[in-house]
């Protein structure tokens, strides 16, 4: 979720104040892509935690726990592109072990 609203910050930014990588377009482009996979796996994520868990933890995550973290560690410290470098790559395993132990 972090590295979904990551990208959508940067997204939303004007193109002058993005990072000069983000300015080409190719690379907007792969940010969105990473972005998309980001959410298509919290969605799974959250389908498997339904599934496997009580309901109360992963319906309290999406909504108290994640969002906190993300506001007010990855936002307000790292910044807008620093949590892009942790959670992306967290991202893409989460969903490859999901995909792995799917019940």
């Amino acid at each position: 979720m972090s590295s979904a609203l990551s990208i959508g910050a940067i997204n939303k930014m004007a193109e002058s104040d993005r990072p000069s990588w983000a300015q080409v377009r190719r690379n907007m482009m792969l940010l969105v892509l990473a972005g998309n996979v980001a959410a298509l796996t919290l969605v799974g994520s959250m389908a498997y935690g339904f599934q496997v868990l009580h309901w109360s933890i992963p319906l309290s995550s999406i909504f108290i726990t994640f969002p906190i973290i993300h506001q007010l560690v990855a936002a307000k410290f790292l910044g807008v592109i620093k949590p892009l470098v942790v959670t992306v790559p967290l991202t893409l395993v989460s969903a490859f072990l999901l995909y792995l132990n799917w019940p």
